[in-house]
């Protein structure tokens, strides 16, 4: 950053009196500018023993799956933003079942929530940003072209969750990229 939202004048990176973190700060009208992570907000929908994957038709990772998941948007709870994004990347209605994993991805400033959502019904299609939707039994999910470290986690996860039957929240700190 180098210059302040406010005022338009040159910021420094400096420790504001009462903080203890360097920030940056407007060297005329002293406005202090946080950077702090981003909330994703992600579903994994569930119908009968199945998940619905996306195969993403954007960059980054063009053509590779994921399960439903973006940035929160201003005035939207983490379950709405998830069922949002449920809804425009795969054209499928959910009911949140809970809050399955929170991820925090400190190396670049994203914070992962991630929910289980019962699909209301089978019914699904590609939205503009997926190239193609299916359901994967969890035998079939395509490890080897998933898009993303943080997704491949979350997948894991569950799928051992399934196994055992039972289902917590899942808390993690990926400090580093996993493997792809």
């Amino acid at each position: 950053m180098k210059y302040c939202s406010r005022c338009g004048a040159s910021v420094s990176q400096k420790v504001p009196p009462g903080d203890n973190l360097p920030r940056h700060v407007c060297n005329q009208c002293e406005e202090i500018h946080y950077h702090n992570p981003k909330i994703v907000a992600g579903c994994i929908p569930e119908w009968e023993d199945q998940v619905l994957l996306c195969r993403r038709a954007i960059e980054p990772r063009l053509g590779l799956w994921t399960f439903p998941a973006g940035f929160m948007e201003l005035g939207e709870s983490t379950e709405e933003a998830a069922i949002r994004e449920t809804k425009e990347e795969a054209q499928a209605d959910v009911e949140i079942s809970g809050l399955y994993a929170v991820l925090s991805l400190p190396h670049i400033g994203q914070v992962y929530l991630v929910f289980r959502g019962r699909m209301l019904a089978p019914t699904f299609e590609a939205g503009t940003e997926s190239l193609e939707v299916r359901l994967f039994s969890l035998s079939t999910i395509p490890w080897e072209q998933i898009a993303f470290p943080v997704v491949r986690e979350a997948l894991r996860r569950y799928v051992d969750d399934v196994a055992t039957g039972r289902f917590g929240v899942h808390l993690a700190s990926l400090h580093d990229r996993l493997p792809s």
